[in-house]
């Protein structure tokens, strides 16, 4: 977007743009639904459009960028009960996701989180040999 002064409140707190900002409360600890956007590459590696996640953060995008970073073409694939983004993604990427909350965090041996097998399957796709 050539936003040379994009932020994160976490490094740089007094930043003039910060697109990652504190969350309202904190979701360390917690345990969510969230609900995923139908048609998204979320859904397409979910087969659902609900999820549930545990979370270990205390940032997120700054709501008064949303649009912005929208209308550059992320899409917010995933939301919260209050409709705050929870996934993100580059439709025109082969694989570019963001989530708020930790996909390794679901995953046990010989069972990983979807995001992480698609990830996986994506850069085996991919591989140059």
């Amino acid at each position: 977007m050539g936003i040379r002064e994009a932020a994160h409140a976490e490094s740089d707190p007094y930043a003039s743009c910060l697109f990652i900002t504190p969350l309202s409360c904190s979701l360390v600890g917690k345990t969510m639904e969230v609900s995923v956007k139908p048609r998204t590459q979320a859904a397409d590696i979910y087969r659902n459009t609900r999820a549930t996640e545990r979370y270990y953060c205390n940032f997120g995008l700054n709501p008064a960028y949303q649009d912005q970073l929208v209308g550059a073409g992320l899409e917010i694939s995933g939301t919260d009960q209050a409709g705050e983004a929870r996934i993100t993604e580059l439709p025109s990427h082969p694989f570019f996701i963001g989530t708020l909350f930790v996909p390794q965090a679901n995953s046990a041996k010989g069972k990983p989180h979807p995001i992480v097998l698609a990830f996986l399957r994506s850069a085996a796709l991919r591989r140059r040999f």
